[in-house]
């Protein structure tokens, strides 16, 4: 699986800067025939194997669009050099262009294609053999069958390396939407999980304003103005519902699951914090907690957003660090935000314990899809005494209804 990865990120590298490898791939063609054009110098065939370099190396720009376009121009320019004799056997340079030309055409080309340029290559190679021997003897090769056999073998281990690319990209291809799926799949059920928990602070709410209701239709005959009060409560608190079910459906969208018939009770909250750090403490870790600002005057949902993702960051730290790990919880409120930070020192349980969360895992998926309820954002990442830090930051202040 390391080396799938690390195959997606030169992949991933590639997409991001295309033109590295498609000038790259010619100028290093060019490069490498240059000693056999200079060392001509002087010689009348200078310019011409010059061109002819360029002839074999320029096309290589559309190698991956028009593969076997690309490869008839390499064969046509090398078929041409062979019969005039100009372009220097030594020229590294277009040999190399002329494998990348096959390569690009086992990548992209269909079978049929391949094929045919495989039986063009090997076809010139044995043409390319038999110029070896003049009058039975052999012109420049003490061994040339050696030198065939080498040619043919590196033919075809072009085309498979050329086929097993394609193999490879194919693969990348299932796995990375395997990945998306599964983060997609993830997403949805961190957004039913917070449908739910959010139906029952809503029903809970809708509860106490029904009771409320019923309560003000007595008062308002004997008692008026306590009957006023307890309607601007009830007001106050369907405005604070419909808020909370505006800012919901805002980030869940399409929600097909049933709310569960379980009882409505309220939700955790920054109360029931002390009790979660508590049970961490019994874990092993050391935990403190500190808070600033008015934290009673949030709404429930934000304090079911803000407890949940302090219970996900140390379920973390009780996951993948040690024992005598120290963490510390602050819950700020200040102008309107509210902020939320998670802070361990480490160490790690193991040397491969911890692969923390980097953006795909449920965990940080849930405290982001928690925080996007009220259009905050969470960030998370290793921190200067090696362990991990989790940061988030939510809104206070409504969209105005």
């Amino acid at each position: 699986m390391s080396i799938i990865a690390r195959l997606s990120s030169w992949r991933w590298a590639d997409r991001t800067h295309p033109w590295v490898r498609r000038w790259g791939v010619p100028l290093f063609c060019v490069a490498l025939g240059l000693p056999s054009v200079l060392s001509s110098a002087g010689e009348s065939g200078v310019a011409e194997e010059l061109a002819l370099t360029l002839a074999l190396t320029v096309p290589l720009l559309w190698r991956e669009r028009r593969p076997m376009l690309v490869f008839a121009l390499t064969t046509a320019t090398a078929v041409l050099t062979a019969y005039t004799g100009v372009l220097d056997s030594a020229n590294a340079g277009a040999d190399l262009a002329r494998l990348v030309a096959l390569f690009n055409v086992g990548r992209f080309a269909t079978p049929g294609r391949l094929l045919i340029a495989l039986a063009v290559s090997l076809t010139q190679l044995v043409a390319w053999a038999a110029g070896l021997w003049g009058d039975s003897q052999p012109k420049f090769a003490a061994r040339p069958e050696i030198l065939i056999l080498l040619g043919m073998v590196t033919v075809t281990a072009v085309v498979g390396l050329g086929l097993a690319t394609r193999l490879v990209n194919v693969v990348i291809a299932a796995l990375q939407k395997e990945k998306d799926q599964q983060a997609r799949l993830a997403v949805a059920q961190e957004r039913a999980r917070v449908s739910k928990e959010m139906h029952d602070i809503l029903g809970h709410t809708l509860a106490v304003m029904v009771g409320l209701a019923d309560g003000a239709a007595g008062l308002t005959e004997t008692k008026p103005k306590r009957g006023a009060e307890t309607l601007r409560t009830i007001a106050d608190s369907g405005r604070g519902a419909l808020t909370e079910l505006r800012q919901l459906l805002a980030v869940i969208g399409d929600d097909n699951d049933r709310p569960h018939d379980g009882p409505l009770a309220p939700q955790p909250g920054l109360a029931d914090l002390d009790p979660l750090i508590e049970r961490v403490r019994a874990a092993g870790p050391s935990v403190t907690l500190g808070t600033d600002g008015d934290l009673t005057a949030l709404a429930p949902g934000i304090q079911l957003a803000v407890y949940r993702i302090v219970q996900e960051a140390l379920t973390n730290t009780l996951k993948y660090a040690a024992a005598d790990t120290s963490s510390s919880v602050r819950v700020t409120v200040a102008h309107g935000t509210v902020h939320v930070d998670v802070e361990d020192t480490g160490p790690l349980r193991s040397p491969r314990a911890r692969r923390r969360s980097t953006g795909s895992d449920r965990g940080l998926i849930g405290m982001r899809e928690r925080a996007a309820i009220y259009q905050g954002q969470v960030t998370a990442g290793p921190n200067r005494e090696g362990g991990w830090s989790v940061h988030a930051r939510l809104l206070t202040i409504p969209p105005s209804l």
